[in-house]
């Protein structure tokens, strides 16, 4: 049997227990994951990398899962846009059983691996690409079609499975197996399984844009300016690093169509907004190459 599908003993008779001894018994579980990702880093670490080098290749981060790992996934992916000002085509989940199936359940869209060849093959993945594949029980078959058809055209394929061994992990060619053991009910795959796959995805994701330039220090000097809290956001960071004032921050931002680190450049360097960018651009987007 499955680790992700088998009876946790220490849940045992969690129906008649109270309220507080459902929470405690939760908890000592989901304290157990972050020792499970930390025994994957070093496979994290060669996805960031591998992503990383794509993304500077003009490739693109695509994700394949069903699910509540395809929902985790879709998280992903659409928080990169606001946090990096990452264009939307450029992280690109696709979920079994289509947008549709993010709130409302599809069932059986997951047992189809033709669905998840289509499915890539339609948004186009290509041999600058790179494709995470997450399934919690490790041998969704539409998470093994959008592999498969991955590696056939040359794409760098990411496996995330919560057992080992699984199918997934012998098709991808960078393999992340976090066994976080059996879950607090049985089977719920969004329980502790869901909490490492997010967990990972964060590093995984985070840590490509970090490598590609999105992050000065730890400030999100590419944060895009959507609403009054980013807005906020981004003239502290500008203030920050730049060493002025915050109103003379948003004096130039407002000059750079609110580009972070265009405006650092601008107050740094001495310079207008079209030096200053193509200052970054000669330095493939890496403040610290611009102003340090």
């Amino acid at each position: 049997m499955k680790t992700t599908e088998s009876q946790n003993p220490r849940s045992s008779g969690i129906d008649s227990r109270s309220a507080l001894e459902i929470a405690q018994i939760m908890n000592n579980e989901d304290a157990q994951i972050a020792a499970a990702v930390r025994e994957v880093l070093p496979q994290i670490a060669a996805a960031i990398d591998g992503i990383a080098a794509r993304l500077r290749a003009g490739g693109r981060m695509l994700y394949a899962g069903a699910g509540t790992s395809g929902r985790m996934a879709v998280i992903d992916a659409v928080e990169l846009v606001p946090t990096f000002s990452v264009p939307p085509e450029l992280a690109v989940a696709l979920m079994a059983g289509g947008e549709s199936a993010f709130v409302r359940s599809v069932e059986g869209a997951e047992d189809f691996a033709d669905l998840g060849t289509a499915d890539v093959t339609r948004v186009g993945i290509n041999e600058k690409d790179a494709l995470i594949g997450v399934a919690a029980s490790g041998r969704t078959p539409y998470v093994i079609g959008a592999l498969q058809t991955g590696n056939a055209v040359g794409a760098l394929t990411i496996a995330v499975s919560c057992n080992v061994p699984a199918p997934i992990l012998e098709i991808a060619q960078i393999s992340i197996g976090v066994v976080v053991g059996a879950e607090v009910i049985a089977g719920s795959t969004r329980l502790k399984s869901g909490t490492a796959q997010k967990m990972i995805l964060n590093m995984i994701s985070t840590g490509a844009m970090i490598r590609t330039g999105k992050v000065y220090d730890n400030l999100m000097v590419d944060v895009r300016a959507s609403n009054e809290k980013l807005v906020d956001r981004a003239e502290r960071i500008a203030a920050q690093i730049a060493g002025i004032a915050q109103e003379d921050a948003r004096r130039l931002l407002q000059q750079c169509d609110y580009e972070v680190k265009t405006a650092i450049v601008m107050a740094k360097r001495g310079v207008d907004a079209a030096n200053a960018r193509a200052l970054l651009y000669e330095a493939d987007g890496f403040l610290r190459r611009v102003i340090d």
